[in-house]
């Protein structure tokens, strides 16, 4: 096989006579070579680089019969099963093996000690070694024994280099064996173990274990990995699952078994700018939750409203949330895979999370009307600083979120990206205009429909039903310009010229379709559409202020309740 010089590689005697073959000890390929061209024996070559697998593990009455029968019949049969260097000392070397043996170097392999727990007897496999990140002489082992018939839990740690062991499996499931252990690089005493069932993890340097399951299913988890703030688990069932943020373990202390709330800090949010269209391509995998993460705990679930709220560093409102469900815009059924934001917090008893997608407020929304992708929706938070709050009742709590950019997007300034948030904030907010417009002239014309069915029949109503038909087709011209009405799928507007709802949409994903700033014809057509969007308002404005004041007055005549627009909300 091709190595480096200086790539660690182990030797072992051939069994079928000849050189040493490579495999098991830590020295370097440079030495290896060094010594096949010497003329030293095998026992020569050991002498300096002892075994550390048993001499004769046997073949005791409780193996079980499949590895009894397949069992080696030669003396050293064990292999080094797993290596763990110290973080902490490049000489300190931790390595177990298969048939249950511990040892350590403190001198980068020049000696060995065997420190292997008493217990531990052959055919025990040390399936993992972790060194501690904060104690020199700490570390952990994990043992699976079940060829011996034992499915218990083994894991054992050690504080004093080795000289003692204690076992730490208390809350681990009986009869289901260990595949591995790991440390948390960044919290002293938050571990976890991978079972034959699952995750467990442990606050308290293993002295009590409880379950992480979620929604991983029950399968034997061979290895974990901690990646900045994600733990990794690799299945045996062909499979990597990603625990996305694991800062609220990290946070975990005595106030959160007696807290009635808690809001966790966030961890930093890399401001990623994805195509607004994310196509799925079949079973690869769930992505992570686009944008910040946002962790809280509820002792018992909270009776009053939920609200979460992101400021910015001027303390202007970004974002708001309640976990008070509100009706949405219906699903385009021609967009089955679309990604549709939830806007509705979570509020039960224990853990609850929410990743906010960082986008401000969106715009007033028609309820029915067809968007292509997620329609309109606010612009995309700056990086910077923010402010999350959690309130409920007469709680409230706050952590500050940073937001960085992509590292990936190059040659763009903040001030480039300042002038595309400010121009996609204009055409938030003249999509707001529009779509109140919108859904008054609608409210009203419903009030018409409902009066012309309730008097079609009265002949003494005849006046006033003929004002509702012409205050009516007074009111359609308007509509018409500010919404395609035929709009009914991705399909309409081949049939059907876009209006101004349909060029503003077209024309924010264009604006927003990488990190950048806005060229001079955007702004041009940002100015066109404004005034295309502001002469409609003014013909909807005259139609409230005189028109309708108009009809009013007429069925006040006739004693009849005049009709009503519920005022626009800021």
């Amino acid at each position: 096989k091709r190595v480096n010089y200086h790539d660690y590689i182990t030797i072992e005697p051939n069994k079928r006579g000849g050189k040493p073959c490579v495999r098991g000890l830590r020295i370097t390929v440079y030495e290896v070579l060094e010594y096949l061209a010497s003329d030293m024996t095998e026992e020569q070559i050991l002498e300096d680089f002892p075994d550390l697998t048993r001499e004769d593990p046997g073949v005791p009455p409780n193996l079980d019969g499949a590895t009894a029968a397949d069992a080696p019949k030669d003396k050293r049969r064990g292999v080094i099963y797993t290596i763990a260097p110290s973080p902490l000392s490049a000489k300190i070397i931790w390595v177990g093996t298969d048939d249950g043996l511990i040892h350590v170097t403190r001198d980068d392999g020049k000696t060995w000690q065997n420190v292997t727990p008493p217990e531990l007897t052959p055919w025990s496999k040390v399936v993992m070694m972790e060194a501690s990140h904060f104690n020199v002489g700490e570390a952990y082992a994990a043992i699976d024994r079940h060829r011996l018939d034992d499915n218990e839990p083994y894991i054992y740690r050690t504080r004093d280099g080795g000289r003692s062991w204690q076992r730490i499996t208390t809350g681990l499931p009986g009869g289901v064996y260990m595949q591995t252990v790991k440390e948390d690089p960044a919290r002293k005493g938050l571990l976890f173990a991978g079972t034959e069932t699952g995750v467990y993890f442990s606050l308290d340097d293993g002295a009590n274990w409880q379950p992480l399951k979620l929604n991983l299913p029950t399968v034997p988890v061979h290895d974990l990995n901690i990646h900045g703030d994600d733990l990794i688990a690799a299945t045996h069932g062909r499979a990597f699952w990603v625990l996305d943020d694991i800062i609220p373990l990290r946070q975990i202390d005595g106030n959160s078994t007696t807290a009635q709330m808690l809001l966790y800090q966030p961890q930093t949010v890399v401001r990623l700018h994805l195509p607004e269209a994310i196509e799925r391509r079949g079973p690869v995998g769930d992505d992570p939750p686009l944008g910040a993460i946002l962790d809280y705990y509820f002792k018992t679930a909270p009776q009053d409203e939920v609200k979460l709220e992101i400021f910015d560093s001027a303390g202007k409102l970004v974002r708001g949330l309640s976990s008070r469900e509100k009706k949405e815009m219906e699903q385009p059924p021609e967009w089955p895979d679309q990604i549709k934001e939830v806007t509705t917090i979570p509020a039960s008893a224990g853990m609850n999370r929410y990743a906010w997608n960082l986008r401000w407020e969106p715009p007033v929304k028609i309820p029915g009307a067809f968007y292509t992708g997620n329609g309109p929706e606010g612009p995309m938070a700056l990086p910077g600083k923010y402010m999350v709050k959690l309130t409920t009742g007469s709680q409230s709590q706050s952590h500050p979120l940073e937001i960085v950019q992509d590292p990936r997007v190059k040659n763009v300034t903040q001030a480039d990206l300042q002038k595309q948030f400010e121009l996609l904030l204009q055409v938030r907010d003249a999509n707001t205009d529009l779509h109140r417009s919108v859904n008054q002239v609608r409210e009203l014309r419903g009030q018409l429909k409902a009066l012309q069915q309730r008097f079609a029949n009265d002949p003494r109503m005849k006046p006033v039903l003929e004002q509702a038909e012409a205050l009516d087709k007074k009111m359609t011209p308007v509509e018409e310009r500010l919404i395609q009405v035929n709009m009914k799928g991705s399909e309409g507007n081949l049939a059907f010229p876009n209006m101004l709802n349909e060029q503003y949409d077209s024309f924010r994903s264009s604006v927003e379709a990488g990190d950048n700033a806005p060229t001079q014809q955007q702004a041009e057509v940002a100015r066109m559409l404004r005034g295309q969007l502001d002469q409609q308002l003014a013909a909807w404005k005259q139609i409230l202020s005189a028109d309708l004041p108009a009809f009013n007055a007429l069925i006040k005549k006739s004693d009849m309740p005049a009709l009503y627009l519920q005022p626009a909300e800021e």
